[in-house]
C-alpha cells in the first residue's frame, strides 16, 4: 500500500466558511477518483499547541494510483479553487506500508 499524508496551516484571514469548503471539496474526491482506497481528513483537534491546522491521509494500492489522484482534474480544481487561496504552509510525505 502507498500512503499520502498532507498537513496544512491556514492564513490568518481564512474564514470558517473557506475552511469548511476545503473539507467539503476534498470529501468529494473518493467518489470521483476510484483509485483512492481510504481517505481521511479533518481539522486538528487542538490538543497540542503548534500543530498544523488540517490533515489528510490517503491510501492507494501503489504509487501509480497515487499519481492518478495527484494529477486528477477534480483534485487539482480543489487545490486551485479552495486550498491555495487560504494555505499559509503545507507539508506532505508519501510512503509505502504493509496493510
Amino acid at each position: 500500500m502507498f500512503r499520502h499524508v498532507v498537513l496544512f496551516t491556514w492564513t490568518e484571514g481564512a474564514t470558517d466558511e473557506q475552511k469548511a469548503n476545503v473539507a467539503a471539496e476534498l470529501a468529494k474526491l473518493p467518489g470521483a477518483i476510484p483509485e483512492i482506497r481510504a481517505y481521511t481528513l479533518g481539522p486538528d483537534a487542538g490538543v497540542n499547541p503548534g500543530n498544523q491546522e488540517f490533515a489528510i491521509v490517503a491510501d492507494f494500492d501503489d504509487v501509480d494510483d497515487f499519481l492518478v489522484y495527484r494529477d486528477h482534474p477534480v483534485h487539482q480544481a480543489a487545490i486551485a479553487e479552495h486550498i491555495k487561496p487560504i494555505v499559509a504552509s503545507r507539508a506532505a510525505a508519501q510512503f509505502v506500508f504493509q496493510a
